[in-house]
């Protein structure tokens, strides 16, 4: 619903304050139909009709104190140039080893102030607000290391608070700023009842590609993934289990679970596939972005063309299980929304001393039925789309932190390094300072997940020819 609200009005999501507890968890689905000329805006006053209409959506704008960065001028007289006004305005990345560099020109402090959440969001997880005074334009350059930069024995980190301050002059204070907002008075976390006949009035989905190309790669090409804004695709030098996996979003990681009867050959044969859909799918250009329609596209072109046949029935599969052990978790506050989050800053900062734990989440009036459910969705890579089982035995809702390290900083210490254990997870941490996500569950949270097997649906091919049907 938080979503839903952030599409309809347009406003960053930590500006929607209030509401029920089940505003960040509970998901939805809209399917929808406008005339094909009509401006996103008129979009988004229909989709705030539609909100008011079926969860009586009722809410308010404001003004709060939230937290967010003050820049703000220092005791001296700010390192800034003062533009001359020529060229384009903007901050430009500028390659350094070791270093995030950034050219700013032409700039206004405003505009800088709203840029540099984007520049160093790694930092800055709240917003900034130009708080300087300084009018006009300027030149300036700005040099810092990324938190999650491993910096030589004996090199001190410049973090953006210390950049901002020694380079520009200025400064950046975490401070509790008046904030429009908007106020979420009632929401029903049940819509009313879709009308009679309103899923025939609705387009078909067309889930077959218009026009597409199968063939064998060449043994030279190198695998690449592209979707253009006309909605055609381009995969080239994709192995056959990988195109499964896309296909039927099974996660590649643990495709050899979840996929049984399969041809030797998937791992060997690759494939180039050249397609057109006859509107472009949603989501981002050009990256490995697929949509729900785009899936069922390709899983139709590959049941055709290879003379495939499957079905799914329930095998034992490895999957994890959240126990407890010696739980160490604080009784949440019950006023807050419940959600799981990157951190903003905060005092003492684990991402700060130890660089490896780059990763931050927060909890607040979670229960571990929740937690265990927002898993694959908090870090994709550590988790498979099997999802994870509650089985802690702990009732009420917590608030928690989490400080841990991404999974390809962490190294397997019962074997080869990255070894993946049967579950995926990699679960010994380095010495270096890294710490995988389930020692950080396990020693911050006095929880443990563990490998179980449980029933679980394998998609299982009953044939499939090696060759595909002629273009």
């Amino acid at each position: 619903m938080l979503d839903l609200i952030r599409i309809a009005y347009g406003v960053d999501p930590d500006k929607v304050v209030g509401g029920p507890s089940w505003l960040e968890l509970d998901r939805f689905d809209v399917d929808a139909k406008a005339p094909p000329s009509t401006p996103p805006e008129t979009i988004n006053l229909m989709l705030q009709s539609l909100l008011a209409d079926r969860f009586k959506l009722a809410l308010h704008k404001d003004t709060r104190p939230l937290p967010a960065f003050a820049l703000t001028t220092g005791k001296g007289k700010p390192k800034l140039k003062e533009a001359d006004g020529s060229g384009d305005s903007g901050c430009r990345s500028q390659p350094q080893s070791g270093y995030s560099m950034v050219a700013c020109r032409n700039m206004t402090m405003e505009t800088f102030a709203q840029s540099l959440r984007g520049i160093a969001s790694d930092y800055l997880r709240n917003p900034v607000v130009d708080s300087t005074g300084l009018k006009g334009s300027w030149d300036f350059d700005l040099k810092w290391n990324p938190r999650s930069r491993i910096l030589q024995a004996g090199v001190d980190r410049i973090t953006i608070f210390d950049a901002v301050n020694e380079q520009l002059g200025l400064t950046l204070e975490l401070q509790r700023v008046p904030t429009a907002v908007l106020v979420v008075d009632r929401v029903n976390e049940k819509p009313t009842a879709n009308p009679p006949g309103v899923a025939q009035a609705l387009p078909p989905r067309l889930l077959e590609f218009e026009v597409a190309e199968i063939k064998l790669s060449a043994p030279e090409e190198n695998e690449l993934y592209k979707l253009y804004p006309s909605g055609r695709l381009e995969m080239r030098a994709f192995p056959m289990k990988d195109l499964i996996s896309q296909a039927w979003d099974i996660d590649w990681i643990h495709i050899d679970e979840r996929l049984a009867g399969a041809p030797k050959w998937i791992d060997s044969k690759r494939f180039d596939i050249l397609a057109k859909t006859s509107a472009a799918p949603d989501g981002p250009r050009g990256t490995g972005f697929m949509d729900d329609d785009l899936r069922l596209m390709l899983r139709a072109l590959l049941i055709d063309r290879f003379k495939m046949e499957t079905h799914y029935e329930d095998r034992p599969v490895p999957a994890y299980t959240l126990t407890a052990v010696k739980p160490r978790l604080v009784k949440a506050d019950s006023a807050n929304r419940a959600n799981c989050k990157e951190a903003g800053i905060v005092a003492h900062d684990p991402r700060d001393a130890s660089p490896r734990r780059s990763r931050l989440i927060q909890c607040q009036n979670i229960t571990m039925a929740q937690f265990a459910e927002l898993l694959q969705s908090l870090d994709p890579g550590n988790f498979p789309n099997n999802g994870v089982v509650d089985a802690t035995g702990i009732k009420g809702a917590y608030d928690f932190a989490l400080s841990y390290s991404p999974q390809s900083l962490v190294q397997s210490g019962g074997g080869d390094a990255g070894q993946q254990p049967a579950g995926g997870i990699l679960t010994a941490s380095d010495p270096s300072g890294a710490l995988s996500f389930v020692d950080a569950v396990s020693k911050q949270l006095g929880l443990k997940l563990e490998t179980r097997k449980r029933m679980l649906p394998v998609l299982v091919i009953d044939h499939m020819e090696e060759k595909p049907a002629d273009n």
